[in-house]
């Protein structure tokens, strides 16, 4: 039985020492953009779309410049993430970093250290900031209008142990993002927070009964409001930013070919899902993401039986084999995936039927295919409108293994008309982070991406457009709101790839219901949506009422 782990639930140490090098930079500046209340609506089966609110506030030196604020600022609302995360609410601004310096209220304050009996105090700058965003909550929250959480506040890594045991879950999850990224997993939900944050306000409302009273205009706080570990806030969640009408993909666009004349190229790039770094598989026949491959390749030879192998780019001889002994020849991709598919009721070649003996074809199999493009083509004929009919080869690009190098990212995005990924997030600092590409990686024809990871909402969204010519007009974006999981992903992946090639022309709606799978078949019985969204397709001209097409 698969477990269900999460997709981005693992990041190796070197991305995570690159991670905590970004978090501590603080080099942007103020000029941060606000976001723009006049974005789009999104598509969505199982989220709504609000804009999200909420205000807090940072304590700096008197004369700390604006770089400076807005680095404590980001460090505030960072933590926020994880807060909303943990309440099943994704955001699109990266790590909640889009604060709009046009609502900064500064104030100065004199703070006493009231242990200290302090008569005298000290000039500090308090500046108060709203920030915004668009959201995404489960449809469960239609009518919630507010949420009570928290951000953590000042220099809360100094007191990591504290937050780790008041407010995250303690479990092996939360134990990978102590060090260097605890704002992933800061649940201010749990009554053990609750319990932690109201005793500190507590403590802080008596202290400010011991300030002098303040004059000349001068604000007094006490030391203990400067210091505080936790700023409770209310998160509004208001208006209704998803799409109540159908949207297509730009199907008379597609099939005719972008990146190629008279083909529709499909990149369905997987990543591994286990932690290798700690050691915990060995061959590549042992990692979660291996099956989940083969799963969804099965899915899009349903919907596409005449997809054939064509070639690997390797070039690597995928029919003939060694085990011990016994040579294997004559081996047709469809036996490779009867063997990981169906374990026990596969059919295996003659001489090979003990469990080692199993094993071992798998494994020479597994190192052939592993960082390997594998490409399949399929021939159809298609009619636009009243256009002639025009042959075209469906073209899957496949390829296994992907870690942190981003350059089979980049040549599938670079190459493709579909670009599907499916694997860890990386914490959003993984190969597919924005900052790693320009607009050469993007071809200027039109494009669906699809980035089944983790919070990909939050990573892997609207930053493509500065990069894509044209923006959302050449390019749609599918992402998760929240955590997405490895059991089912690849088979729902397939489904998507299907359903969007299969000559019958979905909807968005209907692509994302084809996604959607639960772990009913793993034992247990809960949706693994994640809040899935479509961005960039309300600008989309193709309806099937207006311009039919005909694909044999």
């Amino acid at each position: 039985m698969l477990t269900p782990s999460r997709l981005t639930g693992r990041w190796s140490l070197t991305l995570a020492a690159a991670a905590m090098a970004l978090f501590g930079a603080g080099c942007e500046t103020a000029e941060t953009a606000a976001v723009d209340s006049a974005e789009e609506d999104l598509t969505s089966n199982t989220a709504l779309a609000r804009t999200l609110t909420f205000s807090g506030a940072v304590y700096v030196e008197a004369n700390a410049a604006d770089y400076a604020i807005l680095d404590a600022m980001k460090k505030q609302t960072q933590t926020a993430f994880g807060a909303l995360r943990e309440a099943n609410v994704g955001v699109n601004s990266r790590e909640l970093k889009d604060i709009d310096i046009k609502t900064w209220k500064k104030v100065p304050v004199t703070v006493f250290d009231t242990a200290a009996s302090d008569t005298v105090g000290s000039k500090k700058l308090r500046v108060e900031y709203t920030f915004t965003d668009t959201a995404v909550v489960p449809k469960a929250m239609s009518t919630k209008s507010s949420l009570g959480l928290g951000v953590l506040a000042g220099n809360y890594a100094a007191q990591k142990e504290r937050v780790f045991k008041e407010c995250t879950s303690g479990d092996k999850h939360a134990q990978e993002f102590m060090n260097g990224a605890l704002w992933y997993v800061f649940n201010p939900s749990l009554s053990k927070c609750r319990t932690a944050m109201t005793a500190e306000q507590k403590a802080i409302d008596a202290d400010r009964k011991k300030v002098p009273l303040a004059q000349g205009g001068m604000v007094n706080v006490p030391q203990s409001e400067v210091g505080r570990l936790y700023l409770p806030v209310a998160m509004k969640l208001t208006g209704n930013k998803t799409n109540k009408g159908t949207s297509w993909p730009e199907y008379d666009r597609l099939w005719l070919g972008g990146v190629q004349k008279n083909k529709l190229v499909v990149a369905m790039v997987s990543g591994m899902m286990s932690d290798w770094a700690a050691g915990e598989k060995k061959d590549t026949i042992d990692d979660d993401g291996y099956r989940m491959w083969f799963e969804g390749l099965r899915e899009v030879f349903k919907s596409r039986p005449a997809m054939k192998y064509v070639r690997n780019d390797s070039g690597a001889d995928l029919s003939t084999y060694t085990v011990g002994a016994t040579k294997i020849t004559g081996i047709t991709f469809q036996q490779i995936m009867d063997w990981e598919l169906n374990g026990s009721a596969a059919k295996w070649p003659a001489g090979i039927s003990t469990y080692d003996q199993k094993r071992a074809l798998r494994v020479e199999v597994g190192k052939k295919l592993n960082k390997n493009w594998i490409v399949f083509e399929a021939p159809v004929t298609v009619k636009v409108g009243t256009a002639a009919e025009v042959a075209v080869t469906v073209v899957l690009n496949s390829y296994f293994g992907a870690e942190g190098d981003a350059t089979p990212h980049k040549k599938a995005i670079k190459n493709s008309d579909v670009f599907i990924y499916n694997g860890h997030s990386y914490i959003g600092y993984g190969p597919l982070d924005p900052k790693n590409f320009s607009s050469s990686d993007f071809p200027s024809s039109y494009q669906i991406m699809f980035v089944n990871s983790c919070v990909s909402y939050n990573y892997y969204e609207k930053d493509y457009w500065a990069l894509k010519s044209g923006g959302s007009a050449n390019l749609e974006i599918v992402t998760n709101g929240l955590e997405s999981w490895v059991a089912g992903s690849g088979g729902a992946m397939g489904r998507f790839v299907g359903a969007l090639i299969s000559g019958t022309q979905p909807s968005y709606t209907q692509l994302l219901k084809a996604a959607e799978f639960t772990y009913s078949d793993y034992g247990y019985d809960w949706g693994m949506d994640a809040l899935r969204v479509v961005d960039g397709e309300l600008d989309n001209k193709y309806t099937p009422t207006k311009t039919k097409i005909v694909v044999k």
